[in-house]
């Protein structure tokens, strides 16, 4: 879509950025001294390790600052891409996917799982319950729905009793951005317009 170069640009920049970071990160692995046995009739007293740590301390240093310096720079192209995809999006409506509709109560659901996460349980009698970061309750229905939209990320790595971690999903961002509760929402692509009210009426 147009404008949509320059978070492809920045999502190279992206690859680039982690590429550079885990080179030196590799690079640190290799440079750091080995404590292990030292081969027979090899000196290995304490100066001799004193002094391997001594020559490859700047060497490590640089290495790892170097890691850290790419590794903001892929966080922060990160952000520019999230940030361009969403800005190409709202200035081109007809590219956006098909979003689903939420009531009031399923919107501010889904917004307080945006801002703290939250964590669902299976009961004994097999019925989920989740709460959101403050602790309280989400209905039953609007999660479910949530769920079901792919609006919302469950970990399921965790067992259900301990508790499972819920994120917001990126097709839920997209919601939050372009499907706020109250406002008219543009025809997704493809949709018949609304008829008018009154319009076929002759003068």
């Amino acid at each position: 879509m147009p404008g949509s170069r320059s978070s492809l640009e920045t999502l190279s920049e992206v690859v680039a950025s982690a590429a550079v970071a885990a080179s030196q990160l590799a690079r640190a692995v290799a440079d750091n001294p080995l404590e292990a046995a030292a081969f027979a009739g090899t000196p290995d007293d304490a100066a001799t390790r004193r002094a391997r740590l001594a020559d490859s301390a700047p060497i490590l240093a640089k290495s790892l600052t170097t890691a850290v310096h790419h590794l903001s720079l892929c966080a922060a192209c990160c952000h520019h891409t999230a940030s361009g995809i969403a800005r190409d999006l709202r200035d081109h409506p007809e590219h956006r996917p098909d979003l689903p509709r939420l009531s009031d109560a399923e919107y501010a659901a889904l917004d307080k799982i945006s801002q703290g996460g939250a964590t669902c349980f299976t009961r004994r009698d097999g019925a989920t319950r989740a709460l959101d970061s403050d602790g309280k309750t989400i209905r039953a229905k609007s999660f479910s729905m949530l769920d079901r939209s792919r609006l919302i990320r469950v970990d399921t790595s965790t067992p259900a009793v301990f508790g499972r971690d819920i994120k917001i999903t990126a097709r839920g961002s997209l919601v939050l951005d372009f499907r706020k509760p109250g406002r008219a929402q543009p025809a997704s692509p493809g949709s018949a317009p609304a008829p008018v009210k009154g319009g076929n009426r002759r003068r």
